[in-house]
């Protein structure tokens, strides 16, 4: 996604670079929207990141040969003039939709996301809350695809000035002299090689920081780099028809990838190497003989894919947030709708490259200094724009709500004479919390947490994250000095107990520890890695070093809780076999898994537990108290049967195991509906995750039911 100019220094205009460019955008739409065919549409990103590298260093290299000299001023206006004003006006649209149509909570996040893309660091915000699985049952941001805008511009802060240091100085022997470009390659070459064996280490321990990360993806924008740089001699002597067999070569090979690659591809950075090298196939393949297409070059370069390849950078910006806006706002579109939108949002995209694009890169209309105030003028346009969409939130939330806290007296439950009220007080307020709800009666006006504070409302692990790959650590919490230790293992969904167990351990006199890794369930089967797909070495390894503790601390009790996993589960060796979500294998592979776990704990522990995982909604639920002033019957749910079969098969396996299970269900639902209110507690934070104060509030009823306690 960079720029072209009819300016005499630029890089001559190559039609089939264009054309590429509309095959890069047109696949990732197709994949983002789920279109047929093309599993492996989102790798059309990585295409756009090596013609990206290459354009850019046509440019720069051109002015530091011809001037001895990179001006980094001019650079930076031009990419000012190029990026700033379609990314600004998307993200000021993005913002003021989500602030209409999506619930407060869900506005807030989308402006917490446009203030980080304003600032060209959107790869840094997704790394981070990517790396939550708290987040995984959140909207998806609107704006996660700003995270390849934010690594090419990251990219861009050192190229440059390596160019003018490579170049400028070390490539001149005598002011006189032409430059050269050996140091400048040689530095290339150490960063490619550097950043793709950092991308392929990365991408086995921690996946979504190597999806993300500018210094994973450097390796794809410098392969760009060098086709510009070596390209001219490596080119001169082929004939046009070993040209034209060289495009073809690697047009056919970006097909086969979007075609039969999928999502787990990501999670291996040496097959992310195919498309890389295929597109630097069709760039070399035309440089010096821009006016001499061949073959398939031409095929690039008709008037259609030359137009869409101008669109597309708009393009690119506006299908992510209008799909995913739409979508939660209104429900999963059909392909055909889905299809409908892709033209629209292609119409939108001409419009937005006639009038916003073309106009704002005129030099002779925005010199220079003009330019590089784009900058601070962008990032205050969206600070407005954001300060705005925060207020409204906050606005928007004030106005919602105007009943009593649910209790068993006032719901009226007390009074149906076909409802037999438990004697447990958590579970009969739970019931009068559904009975409302069932009834329609009012929010009440003040929640704890309160809805703009649900995703703050997580449970902490203490000074040991597990979340990163590699941390190998004890950090014991509770009552540090008893001598009796209760070790809790699973992914966020024991995590999001923590509170109730530290309640226990105060009260009860015991020494905890949380082995918890977001994503990386107890159960003994490799998992898919977060994002990029592909079996998770990391999780595996996680969940023996757990089982190792465990066998060193010798804890009186040990507990555990997950949630089925998400996406893919790998069985075999080296996780040949692959069963899906939909797979009927899946509940036999997931019981044997559990009773696998429990075989390796039970002799290394005095009593063992399980935590049944706690029902699934099939929406956010503080979106829906967020959204169009609900009632509590709005937001009731029933469980979804996937997820209720998942923990079924956790359950059979506790069962054949000799293993207690405690089942929160009772704590949470009644009569088959789950309530979004018990009492004037919001009990979860998404659609699966308890908040910390729920599960502060069910402590002393855990308690009793693990045996820690007397009543």
């Amino acid at each position: 996604m960079s720029e072209r100019s009819g300016k005499p220094d630029r890089p001559r205009y190559r039609g089939d670079v264009q054309g590429l460019r509309a095959v890069a955008v047109l696949a990732v739409v197709a994949g983002h929207y789920g279109l047929p065919g093309l599993p492996g549409g989102f790798l059309g990103v990585d295409v756009f990141l090596v013609v990206s590298g290459f354009l850019i260093t046509q440019l720069v290299v051109g002015e530091a040969r011809r001037t001895g000299r990179v001006s980094i001023g001019g650079f930076y206006a031009r990419r000012a003039r190029r990026i700033l004003p379609a990314s600004t006006l998307v993200l000021v649209v993005t913002v003021a939709l989500a602030s209409m149509l999506l619930g407060a909570a869900e506005s807030l996040e989308v402006v917490r996301d446009a203030g980080w893309a304003a600032l060209f660091a959107a790869n840094v915000r997704f790394a981070q809350v990517g790396a939550d699985y708290f987040s995984r049952d959140q909207l998806t941001s609107p704006l996660q695809h700003y995270w390849s805008l934010a690594v090419e511009e990251q990219f861009y802060v050192v190229w440059p000035l390596l160019v003018l240091l490579c170049v400028g100085f070390l490539g001149r022997r005598r002011a006189r002299d032409r430059p050269s470009l050996v140091p400048l390659l040689v530095v290339l070459l150490g960063l490619v090689a550097a950043s793709f064996a950092h991308a392929v280490h990365l991408s086995r321990t921690e996946p979504l920081l190597a999806y993300f990360s500018a210094t994973t993806r450097a390796w794809e924008l410098g392969v760009g780099a060098l086709v510009a740089l070596v390209g001219a001699r490596v080119a001169a002597p082929l004939s046009p028809r070993a040209r034209g067999l060289l495009a073809l070569t690697g047009v056919v090979g970006i097909g086969l990838v979007v075609t039969t690659f999928h999502h787990g591809t990501q999670a291996r950075a040496e097959l992310v190497a195919v498309p890389v090298l295929a597109t630097a196939m069709v760039l070399l393949a035309g440089v010096g003989h821009e006016h001499e297409p061949v073959g398939v070059q031409r095929l690039l370069g008709v008037r259609p894919m030359r137009a869409i390849g101008d669109w597309s950078f708009s393009l690119y910006l506006w299908h992510w947030p209008l799909l995913v806006i739409l979508e939660a706002r209104y429900g999963e579109a059909s392909p055909l709708a889905r299809l409908d939108l892709a033209l629209i949002v292609l119409a939108l995209a001409a419009v937005t490259y006639r009038f916003v694009e073309q106009p704002w890169r005129s030099a002779v209309r925005f010199p220079r200094p003009r330019a590089l105030a784009l900058y601070p003028a962008s990032v205050g346009v969206l600070a407005l724009t954001c300060a705005i969409g925060w207020s409204y939130a906050h606005a928007r939330v004030a106005t919602y709500g105007e009943g009593p806290a649910v209790t068993l007296a006032e719901s009226g439950v007390t009074d149906d004479p076909e409802v037999d009220i438990s004697p447990d007080p958590i579970v009969a307020l739970v019931q009068a919390s559904v009975y409302a709800g069932e009834q329609g009666r009012p929010v009440p006006a003040d929640l704890r947490p309160g809805r703009l504070e649900l995703p703050d409302s997580i449970a902490g692990v203490g000074e040991c994250d597990y979340s990163p790959a590699g941390v190998r650590e004890l950090c014991a919490r509770g009552d540090t000095d008893a001598d009796r230790t209760i070790v809790v293992i699973g992914d966020s969904h024991a995590r999001m107990w923590i509170t109730a167990f530290e309640k226990i351990a105060t009260r009860a006199g015991y020494r905890t520890y949380y082995l918890v890794k977001p994503e990386c369930t107890a159960a003994s089967v490799t998992v898919s890695a977060p994002v990029t797909g592909g079996p998770w070495d990391d999780c595996d390894d996680f969940r023996e070093w757990a089982f190792d503790q465990v066998a060193e601390l010798d804890p009186a009790m040990t507990v555990l809780a997950s949630t089925g996993p998400d996406d893919t589960v790998f069985t075999g060796a080296d996780g040949a076999g692959e069963v899906g979500v939909d797979d009927p294998r899946r509940a036999d592979v997931l019981e044997q898994a559990w009773t696998t776990t429990f075989a390796r704990l039970a002799p290394h522990t005095d009593d063992l537990r399980l935590i049944r995982d706690v029902p699934r909604a099939g929406f956010v639920l503080g979106t829906c108290l967020t959204r169009d002033d609900p009632d509590l019957g709005d937001c009731l749910f029933t469980p979804e049967p996937d997820h209720e079969a998942d923990a079924d098969a956790s359950e059979r396996a506790a069962w054949r195991s000799g293993v207690a299970v405690v089942d929160p269900r009772p704590w949470l639902c009644w009569r088959g509906r789950c309530a979004a209110v018990i009492g004037d507690v919001i009990p979860y934070l998404d659609g699966s995750h308890l908040t910390s104060t729920y599960s502060g509030e069910l402590g002393e009823s855990l308690g009793r039911r693990l045996g820690l306690w007397q009543a």
